[in-house]
């Protein structure tokens, strides 16, 4: 029986089928850490074009932020054209996991790790109508008086940066661009500044002795400017981090959007979780949403607030040649609740970066064999249709004629301290369409590393608790 909607199956297959179904229910209640197998309506995973905002996250602070993502039904600004297909999203982010390899060098120093508690700000976020169209997106206020500009956030980057005006030559964006010169408490950052030779990597002199950057993304996108600093308003008057660093972009190409800049989550000094680190501890928490038209949200500081009291946490790692990555040391894989038999070498010595702005989730070749055969054969059991390859995403179905339900089998990822991260169906598949949904996780080519993407983080509220070095993963973190 090739599918469901192929055949018309007997009496006893269908009784056969059932019996199968409800033992692998019964095994999925007895397990625990949750079921072994997703009953899921497959039209649930597509995207809507309704926006329906989750309840923004509690917090300390006296106002939230709103925030929504360039391409999700619940943005403001007016979409032109249509939005990246399945196919376009996945060349972005083979090109982003290139960039990333390149960045690291392929090189295998000793991780360190030490170990957690948080208090601070709260940012609602949302998703783009396709997965990773780049990053999520928030809403911040910048200037005097302030101006309200939408940006992505990545944690796989350090500076943030907007773009300015004068502008030699910038991507088109949808705002305004951010005039300098109406902001009463805005300054740039001269080439002698300790800021300068301290934040910036590649940075040189103008003539008017103003330290500028510049700085180039996997996709061929770069940026360029001057190191700059004004008032950073995050969800309410009272929420601000004066002199905030920054990139004031003059020479900006590159696939952004047309969103305003982006502001990066990294491990550096420059990053605005570092500066934030300041007012708040630091750290800082996000859930990113189950599907387009739903919300999520970036807390600064990992407030105590937004942190749900059912998070696990596992050691976060650092590279001493890369610090600006935040690492977790992922050491096995689970399928229908059978820990697949993988030698501890399969896994990345290096570690695993866990990273906002990638989509999927790559392992080493042995370790991702296992997980592709495994989960092959699980949904074997139910015979569904095997889909053409997606990209480099291989291991695909057709689910026409199963959209009432679909049993996918669960997967968790296991971490080295024993901390599991028991992933939901939008976290084990990646939906380009009924009749093509994939396996989300894919090889990698570099076997030193691994990368876990943002559609394993769906509706976690994940906790990057810097001050006691440890990642938390607590489910059910937003809708």
């Amino acid at each position: 029986m090739a599918s469901a909607a192929s055949s018309s199956p007997s009496h006893g297959s269908v009784l056969a089928l059932l019996l199968l179904e409800l033992a692998a229910l019964a095994a999925g209640a007895a397990a625990s850490g949750g079921p072994n197998w997703h009953v899921v309506s497959m039209s649930s995973l597509l995207p809507s074009a309704v926006c329906t905002p989750a309840k923004a996250a509690s917090s300390n602070s006296s106002s939230v932020l709103r925030v929504v993502h360039r391409h999700g039904p619940c943005s403001p600004l007016p979409s032109r054209g249509d939005p990246p297909s399945p196919a376009e999203i996945l060349a972005r982010d083979q090109e982003r996991v290139d960039s990333i390899l390149q960045k690291i060098g392929g090189a295998s120093p000793a991780i360190s790790t030490s170990r957690a508690t948080t208090k601070g700000v709260s940012l609602p976020t949302r998703q783009g109508i396709y997965l990773g169209s780049r990053n999520y997106v928030v809403t911040v206020g910048l200037g005097t008086p302030m101006r309200h500009l939408a940006v992505e956030i990545d944690t796989g980057s350090d500076l943030s940066w907007v773009q300015c005006k004068p502008c030699n030559d910038c991507y088109q964006q949808q705002d305004p661009l951010f005039d300098p010169a109406n902001s009463s408490t805005y300054s740039s950052v001269h080439c002698g500044a300790r800021e300068c030779q301290e934040f910036i990597q590649s940075r040189s002199c103008s003539s008017d002795d103003k330290c500028r950057y510049e700085q180039g993304y996997g996709d061929k996108s770069h940026i360029r400017g001057k190191l700059s600093r004004d008032t950073l308003t995050l969800a309410g008057p009272s929420d601000t981090i004066p002199g905030f660093f920054f990139g004031c972009g003059d020479d900006d190409n590159g696939t952004f959007d047309e969103t305003d800049g982006l502001f990066g989550l990294g491990r550096a000094k420059v990053s605005l979780a570092s500066q934030a680190a300041a007012r708040y501890v630091p750290g800082f928490a996000y859930c990113l949403p189950s599907t387009p038209s739903a919300t999520g949200y970036l807390s600064l500081g990992a407030a105590s607030g937004t942190t749900p009291a059912n998070a696990r946490f596992t050691a976060m790692a650092t590279r001493s040649d890369e610090p600006s990555f935040y690492y977790v040391e992922l050491v096995g894989v689970k399928v229908a609740g059978e820990t697949l038999k993988i030698p501890p070498a399969a896994f990345a010595p290096d570690g695993t970066i866990i990273d906002s702005g990638t989509v999927i989730t790559r392992l080493p070749d042995a370790a991702y064999a296992a997980l592709r055969s495994a989960f092959a054969r699980a949904m074997a059991r139910y015979n569904y249709a095997r889909a053409p390859a997606l990209s480099f995403l291989d291991t695909c179905y057709d689910f026409t004629g199963r959209t009432k339900h679909a049993r996918i089998p669960a997967v968790a990822l296991v971490f080295a301290d024993g901390t599991e991260l028991s992933l939901g169906p939008r976290g084990v598949l990646y939906v380009a369409s009924v009749a093509q949904t994939c396996l989300a996780f894919a090889a990698i080519e570099d076997d030193f590393v691994g990368i876990l993407g943002n559609t394993q983080h769906k509706t976690f509220a994940v906790v990057y608790d810097v001050a006691n070095n440890r990642i938390g993963f607590g489910a059910n973190g937003c809708g």
